[in-house]
Parts: structure tokens; sequence; C-alpha cells
């Protein structure tokens, strides 16, 4: 609970600086449309249990790190659900932004989010220079080129598809940035924590590919099967369902034991182990530390 106040307080604050002056009504409203209210929040989550292991001694950049990262995503998803790529009608139940607002809106809603995720750090500099800087950098390589979700997007114009670069550039480079700002945030050595956001975030793609075969879009509250609709790499088409579970069961397990030795190492177990959970379409994961 603690960690949702500091989350949704870091992007309320962000998204009223984006809407102070005078500003583009609709615009304005379509930021804060896109933003919340929000879904598990998990990337943000990831960072700040992490800055907390690590001991987070910023609080303040952390919470701007959370937010930052969290607008990316948002941001994210607002281009994907656009008629370009998926031409989703709907998003964390309702009408996705391109539907509420116009596609025009839409695009520049995601454009100003990104532009806004940078602001938010930049805004940091004060706090701490240097981490601050390292805070920006990584952010930007985790969504752009050559490995960022800009790249995973990207995987899904070509012919040939490598299901394994695919995900870790569509969903894991988010979760790889969570793990690795949280360190920085708290002035540790983000190399360490690099795998544990790539097992979070392959886990997170194999279950997204799961839900999209398995759940209807009244649970998914967006367009289901549109894997299939749209032609694209699916860990499910790869493996089958239980093939699938089976894979997942093996990420989540291999994640827990990928948590850097630190203060908060339990805590950061136990939240992998819910999240385990959370995701498992049939069974709760057996797993050990």
């Amino acid at each position: 609970m603690i960690l949702q106040t500091r989350i949704e307080t870091a992007l309320e604050t962000a998204i009223r600086a984006g809407q102070r002056g005078p500003s583009p009504r609709r615009l304005a409203s379509a930021l804060d449309y896109a933003v919340t209210p929000g879904g598990a929040r998990i990337r943000p989550t990831i960072l700040l249990s992490v800055a907390l292991a690590c001991g987070d001694d910023r609080p303040a950049l952390a919470d701007a790190a959370a937010a930052a990262l969290e607008l990316i995503h948002c941001a994210s998803l607002v281009h994907d659900d656009l008629p370009c790529f998926d031409d989703a009608d709907q998003r964390r139940g309702k009408p996705s932004v391109h539907r509420a607002y116009s596609e025009p809106l839409a695009v520049l809603t995601g454009d100003s989010l990104i532009v806004m995720a940078f602001e938010v750090l930049a805004r940091q500099a004060g706090t701490d220079p240097g981490r601050a800087g390292q805070l920006v950098l990584t952010l930007a390589e985790r969504t752009g080129m050559p490995g960022g979700i800009c790249a995973g997007q990207g995987w899904e114009s070509e012919e040939t598809v490598d299901l394994g670069a695919y995900h870790r550039a569509k969903t894991g480079a988010l979760f790889v940035a969570a793990t690795r700002m949280g360190a920085i945030a708290a002035g540790q050595d983000p190399d360490p924590w690099e795998e544990l956001g790539a097992r979070i975030g392959e886990a997170f793609q194999v279950a997204d590919d799961l839900q999209d075969v398995l759940s209807d879009a009244a649970t998914l509250g967006k367009p289901a099967g549109q894997d299939r609709a749209h032609n694209r790499p699916n860990a499910v088409a790869a493996y089958g369902v239980q093939g699938a579970i089976r894979h997942l069961q093996d990420i989540l397990a291999g994640a827990i034991a990928s948590i850097p030795q630190c203060p908060g190492e339990a805590m950061l177990a136990r939240m992998v182990r819910a999240q385990a959970d959370r995701l498992t379409p049939v069974a709760p994961v057996p797993l050990g530390h």
C-alpha cells in the first residue's frame, strides 16, 4: 500500500505539471485518461521494491524513476492500441485513447508521455546528478533501439522473428529497466540486477501470451486473441498451453534464484512469489528460493 501511494502520488504530480498553464484542453485530459486509473503498476512496484531492498536513501529520486518508467509504459500502450498497430478498442476496461479522443490526439498523448518521463527524471538532477543521468540513460536504452520496446514493436514487421529477442525487447526491456533503475536510484551497481528484470519480463510475456489465448476481452480489459489476429509470435504457439505454463514456472523459479544478496532479499522473493501466483493461469507456482 505504501509503494502504491508513492507511485500514484508521483504520477499525479507529473500529470498535473504537464497540464499546467494554458494548454490544449483535450490533450491535457487525454494525458490523465491514459495513465489513470492504472493497472497493477507492476513495473514501478518492482523498481521501488529494488530501491527499498538496496536502502532507498534517495526516495524522491526513486519515486521520480518509478513515475518515469510507468509513463513510458503507458505511452507504449497508447501507441500499441493505434489502428496502425493493434487497432484495439479497449484498454484497462475502457475505450482506448484513440477511441475516446481521436487518433491524432492518441499519437500526441503517447509522445507527450514519453517526453514527460524524461522531464521527470531531468528535474531530479539537483538531487543527485550522477544517479539522475544514469537513470535517464537506462530508461532511454530500454525504450528505443536497438533493444528497447521500440525494437520489440519493430520485430512485428519482420518476416522472420527471433521469439527470445522479441520478448526481451517488447516486454522484458522495461522490466530490466525497473530492476536496474531501482538499484541506480539507491546508489547501487545495477548490473547484478539485470538477470532478475530479464526473467520477470520473460515471465510476464509468456503469461500475456497465455492470457491472450485463454482469456476473453471482459477478463483482460482489452481485446483477446490479438496475437493470432496479427500473426505475431506467441509462446503458446511455440510450446502449447501446458508447455508454456511449465516454461513460465521455470522462468519464475529462476527469477527468485537470481535475486542478488541485499538487505531486502527476502522481501523481494515474497514479491516475486506473489506475482507468480497472480500470473499462472491454472495453479500457483510451487517455488523455493
